[in-house]
């Protein structure tokens, strides 16, 4: 919104600013963390008073999770909120790639808010049924695929780029609206199993948004591309305040969910992030990149995948418990100490990730 101020501009005066999205990505930053820092405690009073007991712990989780009991969830209310008015006072409001990021993102948090309101209301751990929300996001992300491909070059329309080759592209045809299910759908789900620990999975998220946002603004750039020899994807600039955005929404909601948390993100936050680290992934042709730098979320996905299927042909378990994060809190590791680890773990890979970008 405030992009229009350039109109009062002669070219060399303060309302020039508004025209560098370097700029209005700083802005976005800190509007969304004051947005944190004020609406937080008030958020997290309403939903105490109005969930009573809180999220429902989980009677087969791991011991230490009882003393959690009576910690208010929804929390993502938070950083969605902060994101939400953080981009729209801050972005592009002509910028199709922003309105498609801002529609995932809110869909599967209100998908997340119906299956946090129905675990918090009949206090169980149930929910909304998983193939409801499966074939929701399944829509959801059909929607993207087809938005995102709508507004790509003719040349990267339901194509894949490859990191490191740069010049190659695969054609994906009919097989591109399937393989973005995938993608979107699978980060929403990735992020959500990732969530099981305070502060586990707002870092990660915030640093995996980051590098897609550093991404976004390269190949939103000619000169960049030309230089870093990536495919240049005009109008994708403006998710760098988005990713700003979440970056500042999220330090804000930290502050309160940092051990011992104040409140959970629940659902509402981790399917609605999720989301929109796949659809950021989508809009910049970087889906590939998203596996290496939310390498995390993959590892806590296939840990609940290999614990299922071995199971089932087995009657054993690979893990003490999946997600992996519960199997080293079984083995006997503190709390903290897999959330830091995890955490320099989710920056190494986003470091590797950046480095895709310049390989010759």
């Amino acid at each position: 919104m405030l992009y229009w101020l350039t109109e009062l501009s002669d070219g060399g005066d303060f309302f020039n600013l508004f025209r560098y999205i370097t700029f209005r990505a700083g802005g976005a930053f800190l509007t969304a963390l004051i947005f944190g820092f004020v609406f937080g405690k008030p958020l997290i009073n309403v939903l105490r008073k109005k969930q009573g007991k809180g999220q429902p712990i989980r009677d087969d989780g791991p011991e230490g999770h009882f003393v959690k009991a009576g910690t208010p969830t929804m929390g993502g209310l938070l950083i969605v909120g902060a994101l939400l008015f953080s981009t729209l006072v801050w972005a592009r409001w002509d910028n199709s790639f922003v309105w498609l990021v801002l529609f995932v993102t809110l869909s599967f948090g209100l998908i997340g808010f119906a299956d946090d309101y129905a675990k918090v209301s009949k206090q169980n751990t149930a929910g909304v049924p998983g193939k409801v929300r499966l074939l929701l996001g399944i829509l959801i992300a059909i929607i993207a695929a087809l938005w995102a491909s709508a507004n790509h070059p003719d040349a990267l329309q339901n194509q894949l780029a490859l990191p490191v080759f740069k010049d190659t592209l695969i054609n994906l045809g009919y097989f591109y609206v399937p393989f973005s299910i995938c993608v979107v759908v699978g980060t929403a789900n990735a992020v959500n199993l990732t969530d099981g620990l305070d502060g586990l999975a707002i870092m990660p998220v915030m640093i995996a948004a980051t590098t897609l946002g550093i991404i976004a603004y390269a190949v939103g750039r000619v000169d960049f591309t030309e230089y870093l020899d990536v495919h240049y994807v005009p109008g994708t600039g403006e998710i760098l305040i988005f990713t700003a955005a979440l970056f500042g929404g999220g330090l804000g909601f930290l502050w309160y969910n940092a051990p011992p948390a104040a409140v959970f993100m629940g659902d509402t936050g981790s399917l609605a992030l999720g989301g929109a680290l796949g659809a950021i992934a989508l809009v910049i042709k970087h889906e590939l990149v998203l596996a290496i730098v939310g390498g995390l979320f993959v590892v806590e996905a296939l840990s609940v995948i290999i614990q299922v299927l071995y199971y089932k042909r087995t009657g054993k378990r690979v893990f003490l418990m999946a997600p992996i994060h519960h199997h080293y809190e079984k083995k006997g590791w503190a709390e903290p100490t897999i959330v830091i680890r995890f955490w320099i773990i989710s920056l190494i890979l986003a470091m590797i990730g950046l480095a895709t970008l310049k390989v010759r």
